[in-house]
């Protein structure tokens, strides 16, 4: 695509929540940045409490981390200006460029900043469009969504900004999707259908010759084709955007490759506390044969783990009355007396310690906490983002920070920026799981601790699992979509003459 005009792009779009527009996003990175093109992605706003620190100390959703990867380039600010991290049912912090800037009611934020929001996110487009040959955008929920089209900065809004072509992804595994094609695009006004170009089924099993009555006459109903069929595929394992959406009795996480004959299976229970953020923490040790990994709710799932992981989260004061109401902060008070590993992440190595003081978060003021480690934590209006690097077990480790909470360590052995006492670990670092050589020391203790004859995997790279993940996206793209087509779209722009369809057409 070098020597194209500068700065193309297309919008991802879908016709729901969860369609797939971030595996599309990653896949169409992933295959352009295959063939030589200077790609990055974007999304102008996402709302996320999964989210990343970059080198410069901006704070982003993880699935444009995740997308950069991808693209096989450094995520910046600029790939995701506006990040919302719900902080409960009506609230959520507002992180512009990569800082916290307050927080604000989902009727406040669209009543009266998106005129300003719609200048910072173009401007960051075009700064992106400046540097790489394409931009590849994602949407947020579907761009139907027609009570919020005069405040909206992420579908439709900033593809008619930067007149780009928009792609729109059904997932067909939930059934409807010809409808909801048709659906989406007879919502929307003649300016905002003369962008959308056409269709991109997702998730299908089965003979792809069984769908193309429905495409044609999807064809002949909007004029628009459908750039291809994606099948259903297990076992991705890419990021996911939004820990509130987490299915506890769905969310297993299982490696695919049995341990050694003679080793035992190593089980790994995480604490679904409520407001669970960067839950992503824990897919380095799914990725380990023999390790299962699940998310549970309730005090009795935790009586056949080896390690029991209670992960970050938004609301570290609620998490602790969650744990206290269910039984678990029992649970884990027995595991502790009885030598049974405790890993704390972030928000849960919070709750592990002796006193929380927060004026900021919950502004719940003095908590106690679950006494299991000596800190007391304090919590700070100024946001902690950082990428830490260190040591620990003897390895090399490195993190990434996100949190209001400052900890002092009053005693134990030092963890990270944490600490250990007994079998109970803590520490603010996320992604430290990822370094291999340290999950493989950490492992060891865990097994050593439970009593397991387990012995990690010498050769498991999380670094390269994940990039054959990516890999498998751009497969999925470079097989399965009209890639002749994309490309010419990205180039060139929405075909032009496309027809507008009246709302109850036809």
């Amino acid at each position: 695509m070098s020597g194209t005009r500068r700065g193309g792009g297309l919008l991802v779009a879908g016709t729901t929540s969860d369609a797939g527009k971030s595996v599309v996003t990653a896949g169409i990175c992933r295959w352009l940045a295959r063939q030589g093109v200077k790609v990055a992605p974007f999304k102008a706003q996402n709302m996320s409490l999964n989210s990343f620190v970059t080198r410069e100390g901006a704070e982003i959703g993880r699935a444009q981390a995740m997308q950069a990867q991808a693209a096989r380039v450094e995520p910046t600010a600029l790939m995701n200006p506006v990040l919302l991290k719900p902080g409960g049912d009506r609230s959520s912090q507002v992180v512009l460029l990569g800082k916290p800037v307050g927080e604000m009611s989902a009727r406040g934020y669209h009543g009266g900043r998106q005129e300003q929001l719609l200048g910072i996110v173009t401007d960051c487009l075009e700064q992106l469009r400046g540097t790489y040959d394409a931009v590849i955008c994602e949407g947020a929920g579907s761009p139907a969504e027609i009570n919020l089209r005069r405040t909206d900065i992420v579908n439709m809004g900033i593809a008619r900004a930067a007149r780009f072509p928009v792609v729109v992804v059904g997932d067909i595994d939930r059934g409807g999707v010809f409808a909801s094609f048709f659906g989406t695009t007879a919502l929307l006004s003649p300016e905002d259908q003369s962008l959308i170009a056409g269709y991109l089924v997702n998730k299908f099993r089965g003979d792809v010759s069984l769908l193309e009555p429905g495409m044609e006459m999807l064809r002949s109903l909007t004029g628009r084709g459908t750039y291809g069929v994606l099948p259903f595929q297990h076992g991705l394992g890419i990021d996911e955007e939004d820990g509130l959406r987490v299915s506890l009795r769905g969310a297993v996480r299982e490696s695919v490759v049995a341990p050694p004959v003679g080793q035992d299976v190593l089980r790994v229970a995480v604490c679904a506390v409520p407001l669970m953020s960067n839950f992503t923490d824990v897919d380095a040790l799914a990725a380990e044969p023999g390790v299962i990994v699940r998310f549970v709710d309730r005090a009795e799932e935790l009586a056949d783990a080896d390690l029991v992981v209670v992960p970050g989260t938004r609301g570290t004061v609620k998490a602790l009355e969650w744990l206290r109401e269910r039984g678990l902060a029992e649970a884990l008070a027995r595991r502790a007396a009885e030598g049974r590993p405790v890993l704390g992440i972030c928000g849960g190595f919070q709750a592990l310690g002796e006193h929380i003081e927060d004026e900021v978060e919950s502004k719940a003021g003095s908590v106690a906490g679950l006494g299991l480690l000596p800190v007391r934590v304090r919590f700070a209006v100024e946001k902690t983002l950082a990428r830490p690097v260190g040591t620990a077990l003897g390895e090399e480790v490195a993190g990434y920070e996100i949190h209001h909470g400052v900890a002092e360590v009053l005693g134990g052995e030092p963890f990270l920026d944490g600490c250990r006492v007994g079998s109970v670990w803590g520490t603010h670092w996320h992604g430290s799981l990822e370094s291999d050589g340290f999950r493989r020391a950490f492992l060891r203790e865990v097994a050593a601790a439970a009593g397991r004859r387990f012995v990690p995997a010498p050769d498991t790279s999380f670094s390269a699992l994940r990039e054959e993940q990516l890999d498998l996206l751009g497969d999925l793209i470079e097989e399965h979509a009209d890639t002749a087509a994309l490309l010419r779209l990205i180039e060139s722009g929405a075909p032009s003459g496309l027809p507008f369809l009246p709302p109850g057409a036809p």
